[in-house]
């Protein structure tokens, strides 16, 4: 499943993740759209600050957060401190800022619509349909990116259920299916296509949604077959999935005659992204 996601603040980015089954918010981002700190270094001083005098007060709104890995703007996972709704809501009220209260009422709309998912689950899948349509892309192109989807949540289900259970291990799962359909790694895929924060399979064309998805559903079908456990034959599982898919892509680009893995992108301004629809 895919956990990370950016947020928009009126124009502020707030990266959320989901942990836990509740969303937790990155409380530097919160802080610089609170109090239009100009970088992350000068929110992270205030942050500290902030921190500081609250564990002072025997506030539990520092001790309540988390060190979560979340997308940098050199687009690398790295720890930050996040806190879930109500610990943004105590931290929320110890800035002095005229933002406050709109970001309160914006936070509790963001659990609700959750609150509303955990119930409806097709409502998430409407939510993201819509804003792929928002942003450009073609009703072809959404069908097989919310499959995609689908197969990746099937995946990582059985990666938890099989012994996958950090992080860092989905991460390196996802590369060796990678790798094996693609010959690259997510990491060095999206610096050849540009991206920083951005999901890399938003800016996936047709083929490489297909076999992304036949490399995550042959690993996934490959797992079930062997009731597969732990780590390590997990690693195994994945490289066989992703070479199935790689064995195809091969085979295509020699009747294509060019590379399916691509440079395009579909970031704002980029005159090729129709391309990608």
């Amino acid at each position: 499943m895919e956990t990370t996601k950016i947020a928009l603040f009126k124009g502020k980015q707030i990266r959320k993740i989901l942990f836990e089954n509740e969303w937790w918010f990155s409380v530097i981002d919160v802080i610089q759209a609170l109090t239009a700190q100009s970088d992350d270094y000068t929110a992270r001083k205030y942050w500290n600050k902030l921190a500081q005098r609250l564990r002072e007060e025997g506030s539990e709104a520092v001790t309540n957060c988390h060190r979560l890995k979340l997308p940098a703007p050199d687009g690398k996972m790295r720890e930050t401190d996040c806190a879930d709704t109500e610990g943004i809501f105590r931290i929320i009220q110890s800035v002095p800022s005229s933002k406050a209260e709109p970001f309160k009422r914006w936070l509790a709309k963001v659990g609700y619509e959750r609150v509303q998912e955990i119930e409806n689950p097709e409502l998430a899948t409407k939510r993201t349909r819509t804003l792929y349509k928002l942003k450009g892309y073609s009703e072809d192109w959404i069908e097989k990116r919310m499959r995609g989807i689908t197969i990746r949540e099937e995946l990582t289900d059985e990666w938890q259920k099989r012994g996958a259970k950090e992080q860092k291990d989905y991460e390196i799962l996802t590369a060796e299916i990678s790798k094996a359909s693609f010959g690259i790694t997510p990491c060095d895929y999206k610096q050849l296509k540009g991206l920083k924060r951005e999901n890399l399979r938003d800016h996936m064309d047709d083929f490489e949604l297909i076999f992304t998805m036949l490399g995550e559903r042959s690993t996934t079908e490959i797992h079930r077959q062997e009731n597969s456990q732990g780590v390590p034959k997990l690693k195994v599982d994945a490289r066989r999935g992703g070479k199935i898919a790689g064995v195809a892509r091969k085979e295509l680009e020699k009747e294509l005659g060019r590379s399916v893995v691509s440079n395009q992108n579909y970031l704002p301004g980029n005159k090729q992204k129709k391309k990608l629809k």
